[in-house]
């Protein structure tokens, strides 16, 4: 398994690629070697489970939510040479890349040797990241090409699905939903709104997540003489920034700026507040949401990738994104109690529907098939099929 991001470094890619591995934790027919990242230079190696070791390639990270692109070209020089190493000791059945883009370059440098599967994050997906416009048009002919050389191109959501094959519309694309940890993202024992409202959105503070909307919206709000504040957990490149915005809009009372939480403390954060907004322009399929939903907190957010499997009778979609129409979302939610208890209750029912055994076993299903389709191919030297 390839993954440039791993936490505590990254975002939503990171947290599923730890969860997927816990779910194979100890599993006897499975044997993993993961190469990915780590904050401070140097190499290690960790010991997961018994099946599982994660060799981490150290980095001059700046950031551990936002990747410059000295960092990316940084990890591909060091991981290429670790990834090479262990071609070379061991005897792989295939190579499970998170990200087409930088990760899948490596596995289609090997592909003569080793089938590999791509899982199709959001941002390896032209058009998904603002920011990366002249990247992906830079490296389009590249990105085609690791697609079609993989035995297996996966999507996190039907809407990511989508907007890959706009970008390849030859692809042939799967869908495997992201999952979410039911027992430790519970729900609050009563739903009771409060004074003043609390709204919380999770994520990394970059552009593509157009947190300024959401404090916009709280300047809306305040100007109609609704008691909001907003809780905004994560950190990143816009920090100062958005601090900025709020001071000018007059609402540096009402916007929380909470940073980095440790992952042990969010379950509680979620159970802190009313209820979970999101203004990304882009998602692949957002763990942060899933995260809220078992939490059964009702959902406001913007159209976009993965809201259609997750938002039916548990939230609003806003499909203007601009902060009146949020504010107005938040307004009319909060303003009728009964039908918000009824979509805590509905965002957990169908948080419950989203297991990462399910995830899991979707991909074993897809391992043993890529392993079926290409007998030919191994790696190495070494006696042990992982």
């Amino acid at each position: 398994m390839l993954n440039y991001e791993f936490p505590p470094i990254g975002g939503g890619a990171a947290n599923a690629h730890l969860y997927l591995l816990k779910e194979y934790a100890d599993n006897s027919e499975l044997k993993v070697d993961v190469l990915t990242s780590a904050p401070k230079p140097g190499f290690c190696v960790e010991k997961f489970s018994e099946n599982i070791t994660i060799y981490k390639v150290g980095l001059h990270k700046k950031d551990l939510h936002f990747w410059r692109k000295v960092e990316v070209i940084e990890w591909l020089i060091k991981a290429q040479f670790r990834y090479r190493r262990l071609l070379q000791e061991n005897n792989y059945d295939l190579v499970h890349a998170f990200f087409g883009f930088p990760t899948g370059w490596l596995c289609y440098r090997s592909a003569n040797k080793l089938p590999y599967l791509i899982s199709l994050r959001g941002s390896d997906v032209p058009g998904y990241n603002i920011r990366l416009g002249l990247d992906y048009k830079l490296l389009a002919g590249l990105f085609r090409r690791i697609w079609s050389g993989a035995s297996a191109v996966v999507a996190n959501s039907s809407g990511l699905r989508k907007l890959a094959l706009e970008f390849m519309p030859d692809s042939d694309i799967e869908v495997i939903f992201n999952g979410i940890d039911i027992e430790k993202f519970r729900p609050k024992e009563k739903h009771n709104l409060t004074k003043p409202l609390q709204i919380l959105t999770v994520c990394r503070l970059i552009r593509r997540k157009r947190i300024d909307l959401l404090i916009e919206a709280v300047s809306c709000a305040k100007k109609s003489g609704f008691d909001i504040q907003l809780n905004i957990a994560g950190e990143g490149n816009l920090m100062g920034r958005l601090r900025g915005l709020t001071r000018t809009l007059g609402v540096a009372d009402n916007v929380n700026f909470m940073g980095r939480v440790p992952a042990e403390g969010m379950p509680q954060v979620y159970r802190d507040n009313d209820i979970f907004v999101m203004s990304s322009a882009h998602e692949g399929m957002s763990n942060a949401m899933l995260e809220a939903m078992a939490s059964g907190l009702p959902i406001i957010t913007t159209r976009c990738e993965g809201v259609e499997e997750l938002i039916a009778d548990n939230g609003i979609v806003v499909e203007q994104a601009n902060a009146k129409s949020i504010a107005n979302s938040i307004k009319t939610m909060a303003d009728n109690e009964k039908s918000y208890n009824t979509m805590c209750i509905a965002a957990r029912r169908r948080a419950e529907k989203f297991s990462w055994y399910n995830v899991a076993q979707e991909y074993m299903r897809c391992y043993n098939r890529i392993k079926q389709e290409n007998p030919q191919l191994s790696t190495g030297n070494g006696t042990d099929k992982q």
